[in-house]
């Protein structure tokens, strides 16, 4: 918190502080100036008698008007009693404003008795009803009897004390005055009689009150008591015959009044207001002992009073009076009765606690856990016998000891500054807390100790446990999360943390610090030729020789497979080169023990090392560090292997640079700078144009389509190998899910797409699809198909999408790997067949897998391949190869397609050889959608019954005469 932020609390506190102040010194000053105007007489005997009269009744209604507005303002239980302290002020307003009215008004002297008799006597009877309201109301019947007896011993020993002394004349007295009047002597002595029942409501209050309010309350127990007091100098024999109205006497009532008008407003704001708060009521310091025995002292206190009483008649010689006799005998039975009750609930207390105390005992002795309590000095006061079990030493034997004596120095300061932090927090806040350290045994071992800490008068109480086979369990978990388990060396999550401790700390500083990683070169071969085995024993060797290579403080790691690590702490020298040379020579001296022959299974197997070589650069992250030691260990490989490397910055951008045709084509598909073309198939015979053959084509920035073939060959090229197999004509046979995947879903999409916009326009030719065998047998569903879709579900998905009819698509299967379940293959051609797909065999001629995928696979069309198309003109043996694969065709009913047509003569021989269609550059080359639909309005191209001239070729707008040789080059953008 901050210093304004701490301050807030003490500024608000002070204000409410302020004004209680300032009343109690308002109180004062107005009490001491009665005080002292009574003890001057008030300058005349008039002013006298109305400062005496009237002024008390002003006071007495202040006090009534203020308890009056206070209980309307609260809402609890106490709220009669401050009614009823407002009704006992406003009977003593009248009883005084009575008597001024004889004295001052009428000027006769008071009668006796009067109406302000009967008032003054409405006086203490409310408040006695408020005082037992205010009390801690007894939760038992003998509470209520035991609260009883206490106000009776009160009473009956201040009334036999008081009767002994002056209240035995002053009642003879009176009666003789009046002529043995009765209710004179009555009224005589119910004055005293009032007051004491009322000092004794006092006193019992004041040993029971009860925590609400508790400054309030104090402030009208003082008020009351001091009205009570100056009552009794009023009836005492001394004062009652020379009493004028106006004397000092007066000034007590006057300040009575006062100090209950003002206890239950500003007594009941100053404790919450100023000061800090204290502590909770459980640590607050225990009271002393004489004050907290005050309330079981009390009915022998009162019996004590009652035997002065009766002493005092008796040594003085007087006549023991009845009333005093009586008196005193209802006391001492009172307080037999008291004792009686007392003495049975000290019975049944003691069992009680004696049952409580077995109990205690009896959890403590029995439990497993070692319960300890420590005095403030760290004292062992008590030890349960748990501790012979789980400490291996009796309980005597601790008790006396010094707990610090038990910790394990290493572990005592954090235990020490854990205790005085708990100590010093608020017990509301943190009620325990718990310590884990070791403790020692009683053999001299050191054993693992949880404790849960308990405040107790000042000191502690321990709750321990032995939690040794718990540590130990997690040791071992924690060197199995951070080591490898076959040659226990650190494994890559505590060498990236020990490599980021070296570039933090105070060896942040430090450039010189090295990180290497060591890969095995024939590793492989071991596996393959004498076994995993072997392997196995191989990496354990080279690990411990990496082990015993580098210094105490450096680290050597397993990262994986045969690839190791090793940090290398920096000297802290500032000369670069010479720590180059030094790293270099060690990584060099590293490789040469890694190289050594290897003896495993009684032959010598022999491996090499290639080690790449990074230094800590300012700034660099453990990250990139690690990075670039791994590039510079792949450059070692790529640079014949064996041999040490040290990174250098163009490893990082020859890598990024050969990772850019990955990026573009990745970014290509997302930013959709793929195109989607279309080459017509034509029918030999007619020229019709028959079908569309859907290619994809990427756009590069100086305006050329690249098919995706020519794209990966370009990236294989720069050293980023081609791992995915787009669709299209002369794609590799490399095949790679990811991104081959997305572009194949992307192809399917846009051509069904664009199929069914020319179906609804009048164009009804099917479109042919290019995919390959693995993607129709991959068994998840495709990038955004439904859960557990194959490809067939998604085809079927897509038409009933774009509303395209299922015989208005041809899928062209486009593998012929011989390693090709056909079964699943066969199942997933089928299910589409049944969905009224056309299924083309693509490729075929190509191998001798395509005659095995004619004899089982359900096929539609035959597609020749396009290395039979192009000699088929030159080649008297490949035209037979070809007629025979046409011949086949035509048994089987099938239609055929000719891939590659680009001549004239290619369409003339194929045609005599019974071919039914042809694609190629002989009659179009890929269109782009507005001039593929241009062509479909035309419908047909010219066949050869001479020269043919190809209509679109390549796309150029004029019908041009170039013939290209070959269908899948770069081709330019077409015009849109």
């Amino acid at each position: 918190m901050s210093a304004q932020g701490a301050a807030l609390p003490i500024r608000q506190a002070a204000s409410p502080g302020g004004r209680s102040l300032a009343m109690q010194l308002l109180l004062a000053v107005v009490s001491a100036g009665y005080a002292v105007g009574a003890a001057l007489g008030w300058g005349s005997e008039e002013l006298a008698e109305i400062m005496g009269d009237f002024g008390l009744s002003a006071a007495a209604l202040l006090a009534a008007v203020s308890c009056y507005t206070y209980a309307r303002t609260i809402d609890s239980r106490e709220r009669p009693a401050w009614l009823l302290f407002a009704f006992s002020s406003l009977m003593g307003a009248c009883g005084n404003a009575i008597w001024g009215w004889y004295e001052v008004i009428l000027g006769v002297p008071m009668p006796k008795p009067s109406l302000a008799d009967i008032a003054f006597l409405c006086f203490a009877p409310p408040a006695i009803v408020g005082l037992l309201v205010l009390a801690k109301r007894p939760v038992t019947r003998a509470g209520w009897v035991c609260l009883a007896l206490d106000s009776w011993l009160i009473g009956g020993s201040l009334l036999t004390l008081s009767w002994s002394l002056a209240l035995a004349n002053a009642a003879r007295t009176a009666q003789s005055d009046a002529s043995g009047s009765v209710p004179q002597a009555a009224f005589s002595l119910a004055y005293p009689l009032l007051d004491i029942a009322l000092v004794s409501m006092v006193l019992v209050l004041h040993f029971r009150r009860s925590e609400i309010n508790r400054s309030a309350v104090n402030t009208a127990i003082a008020a009351l008591a001091l009205t009570v007091l100056s009552d009794a100098l009023f009836t005492s024999p001394l004062l009652s015959a020379g009493y004028q109205s106006g004397q000092l006497l007066d000034a007590g009532w006057f300040a009575g009044s006062l100090l209950l008008a003002y206890a239950p407003w500003g007594a009941r704001r100053l404790p919450a207001a100023v000061g800090p708060p204290g502590p909770p009521r459980a640590e607050r310091p225990v009271s002393r002992p004489i004050t907290g025995s005050l309330p079981a002292l009390t009915p022998y206190l009162a019996a004590a009073v009652c035997t002065l009483g009766i002493l005092y008649n008796v040594v003085d010689g007087r006549k023991v009076d009845r009333v005093v006799v009586l008196t005193g005998c209802t006391v001492v039975l009172a307080l037999v009765i008291r004792q009686g009750i007392m003495l049975l609930d000290n019975i049944a207390l003691t069992q009680e606690l004696a049952q409580k105390e077995n109990h205690f005992r009896s959890l403590v002795q029995g439990s497993s856990d070692v319960i300890m309590i420590a005095a403030p000095t760290g004292t062992l006061r008590y030890v349960s016998p748990a501790a012979a079990g789980v400490y291996g030493r009796d309980a005597e034997d601790l008790v006396g000891t010094e707990l610090a004596t038990l910790i394990h120095p290493h572990d005592l300061g954090r235990v020490v500054h854990e205790v005085r932090r708990f100590l010093a927090s608020p017990p509301a806040e943190e009620p325990t807390t718990r310590i884990e350290c070791r403790f020692k045994s009683g053999s001299g071992e050191w054993m693992n100790v949880e404790s849960t800490v308990n405040r107790h008068q000042g000191g502690l109480i321990l709750n321990s446990r032995d939690v040794t086979e718990r540590v130990r369990l997690q040791a071992q978990l924690q060197h199995s999360a951070e080591h490898d388990p076959l040659t226990d060396l650190p494994n890559r999550a505590l060498f990236t943390r020990r490599v980021r401790q070296a570039l933090s700390g105070r060896r942040a500083g430090d450039h010189s610090t090295a990180v290497l990683f060591i890969d095995l070169d024939g590793f492989k071969a071991v596996n393959d030729t004498i076994g995993h085995q072997a392997g196995d024993e191989l990496l354990v060797e080279a690990a411990r020789r990496l082990q015993d290579s580098v210094r105490a403080g450096d680290t050597a790691a397993r990262l994986g497979g045969d690839e190791f690590a090793a940090l290398i702490l920096g000297d802290g020298g500032r000369d670069r080169s010479a720590r180059e040379y030094q790293v270099h020579e060690i990584a060099d001296r590293l490789r040469a023990t890694l190289s050594r022959p290897y003896r495993i299974g009684g032959s010598e197997v022999r491996v090499a090392a290639s080690i790449g070589v990074a230094f800590a650069d300012p700034g660099i992250t453990p990250s990139d560090l690690m990075r670039n030691a791994d590039l510079a260990m792949y450059r070692a490989k790529a640079g014949g292997k064996d041999r040490v490397e040290l990174y250098a910055p163009q490893m990082q951008e020859e890598v990024v640079r050969r990772a850019e045709p990955a990026g573009g084509l990745r970014t290509a598909l997302h930013d959709g700078e793929f195109a989607l073309l279309h080459q017509p198939v034509v029918s030999l015979e007619t020229g019709e144009v028959t079908a569309a053959s859907a290619l994809a084509r990427w756009r590069s920035a100086r305006g050329i389509l690249f098919t995706p073939a020519e794209y990966f060959r370009i990236a294989d090229h720069r050293g980023v190998p081609a791992r995915a197999r787009p669709d299209g004509p002369g794609t590799p046979a490399a095949g790679g899910p990811a991104r081959a995947e997305e572009l194949g879903r992307w192809l399917l999409e846009q051509a069904v797409g664009q199929a069914a916009e020319r179906h609804r326009a009048g164009h009804g030719v099917p479109v042919a699809v290019r995919t390959s065998a693995q993607r129709l047998l991959d068994p998840g569903p495709p990038p955004g198909a439904a859960d557990g879709a194959k490809f067939p579900g998604l085809v079927e998905a897509l038409l009933s999408r774009h509303g395209l009819p299922p015989g208005a698509l041809v899928i062209e299967l486009a593998d012929s790997d011989p390693r090709v379940p056909f079964d699943e293959l066969e199942r997933r051609l089928a299910a589409l067949r049944r969905l009224g797909v056309l299924v083309a065999l693509d490729g075929f001629g190509s191998g001798y897998a395509a005659i095995s995928a004619l004899r089982r696979l359900p096929v539609d069309i035959l597609k020749l391949d396009r290395s039979l198309v192009e000699g088929v003109v030159e080649s008297a043996r490949l035209r037979k190869i070809t007629a025979g694969l046409l011949r086949i065709a035509h048994d089987l009913g099938m239609q055929s397609v000719a891939d590659g047509v680009d001549l004239p003569e290619q369409v003339l021989a194929l045609r005599a050889m019974g071919c039914t269609h042809g694609q190629g550059l002989a009659f179009s080359g890929p269109l782009d959608e507005y001039r593929l639909r241009r062509t479909l309005v035309r419908g047909t191209f010219q066949v050869p019954g001479g020269a043919v001239q190809p209509a679109l070729a390549g796309g150029s707008s004029g019908g041009s005469t170039a013939i290209r040789r070959g269908s899948h080059n770069e081709t330019p953008v077409p015009p849109t």
